[in-house]
């Protein structure tokens, strides 16, 4: 265990206890207390990262978690680090990461949690940290927020925006920024190219396009796994994944999946694009102070299927495996996905597409000729522990 040490007139140590646990979780709540648009995460949401038994990536990696106290005891600030032996060296370096970092308005204070990671990860043989970022999936707690403060989707990170400045004044450079598109569920704004071109590949015979029912859920992990593993594994820093990881992720969903939001698209019967959405939860999440309790579960029922209180949907994640790449196939998903959604019985009445990440120039072309526009903006920082080595910007994808 690493000794309590002193940084002015705070004092920072390791998480190691129930009341260390209580004290990271609850940060936040004090910090945020008058931002009307932040939400608490459930506890659970966020401590099933640094449960072993759940998080699979400490079978390659490790993760720690500090928090600092003031000189009256209480917490002012909190950050984690991890590295992934399979993923760290993807890059130029091994490089590992940092994320869940809250404090109090003090860049001394900020500087020495972030030399705290940065001195752990060099031991651990990493030569730069990502951050913030989930020591885990991409599609929860990733990056700062920079822009579009209104209330996060589920498992999105919201933060004071004066974070940026305690990021870039520490030397952390933007490594790609990740944008969430917002469209109101609405034929307007489609650009005549792309309903061309979508409708060219529906009249083609061995293209089928399909949301999932009741029937047919038990192929979903499989289908998925092919196009994810084609279309995602690939890029800088991801991994393949395994039947079983894709099983699990699914069943997990399971309580709050929607069929009418989860497609999937084939050629001659092979899977070759999916279109995965969600009900975007986090109005209902927002009610249960944190607990998924007896009484939490109650509330989360009440709200999903009898006050329907869940009215927006946001894309899980998008895709297509290459060789079906740039031929209307996107589009052609997204067209079907339209029947439904234009009729007046459908309960989602605006769509939010997360994680459209920089370097993928192809789909942010994809999201704007459907209408859809800009509304967050987050930022994955990267920060090389050799000052005088040279940065690169994540590299591009579907050029």
């Amino acid at each position: 265990m690493i000794k309590p040490v002193m940084t002015g007139k705070y004092t920072i140590k390791e998480v190691t206890d129930s009341d260390d646990i209580r004290k990271f979780l609850m940060l936040p709540v004090r910090l945020y207390r008058d931002e009307k648009n932040w939400i608490r995460p459930l506890d659970n949401d966020i401590e099933s990262v640094f449960d072993r038994n759940k998080n699979k990536l400490f079978r390659h990696g490790d993760a720690i978690r500090w928090i600092a106290t003031d000189e009256n005891g209480n917490t002012a600030g909190r950050v984690a680090a991890f590295y992934n032996k399979k993923t760290s060296r993807g890059y130029n370096q091994p490089t590992g990461g940092m994320g869940f970092f809250e404090s109090v308005n003090d860049s001394g204070l900020a500087f020495a949690l972030f030399d705290k990671c940065r001195d752990w990860l060099a031991g651990k043989g990493m030569e730069a940290m990502d951050g913030p970022i989930n020591f885990g999936d991409r599609d929860r707690w990733w990056g700062l927020l920079v822009d579009g403060f209104d209330p996060p989707n589920y498992c999105m990170p919201w933060n004071f925006p004066w974070y940026r400045n305690l990021f870039e004044e520490y030397g952390f450079r933007n490594y790609y920024e990740q944008y969430t598109y917002h469209k109101p569920v609405t034929a307007e704004g489609v650009d005549p190219v792309i309903t061309e071109k979508a409708e060219r590949i529906r009249n083609n015979p061995d293209y089928k396009f399909c949301h999932t029912t009741k029937a047919t859920f038990n192929r979903v992990p499989s289908d998925f796994l092919v196009v994810y593993n084609k279309a995602w594994a690939g890029f800088q820093g991801g991994r393949g994944m395994t039947e079983a990881q894709a099983k699990l992720i699914f069943k997990s969903m399971k309580p709050v999946i929607d069929n009418r939001l989860l497609w999937f698209g084939y050629y001659r019967d092979e899977p070759v694009c999916f279109f995965l959405m969600l009900p975007e939860i986090n109005p209902i999440i927002s009610k249960l102070n944190g607990k998924m309790n007896l009484a939490g579960k109650a509330k989360f029922l009440w709200h999903r299927h009898i006050a329907k209180t869940a009215k927006r949907a946001f894309g899980l994640i998008f895709g297509v495996v290459p060789e079906h790449q740039k031929k209307g196939v996107e589009g052609a998903i997204i067209a079907a996905f339209g029947e439904i959604a234009l009729k007046p019985s459908f309960p989602y009445k605006e769509l939010e597409f997360n994680w459209i990440g920089d370097f993928n120039p192809s789909m942010m072309h994809l999201l704007e000729q459907i209408g859809a526009t800009i509304s967050k903006t987050h930022i994955t920082y990267r920060y090389l522990f050799d000052r005088n080595a040279p940065f690169e910007r994540a590299k591009r994808v579907n050029q």
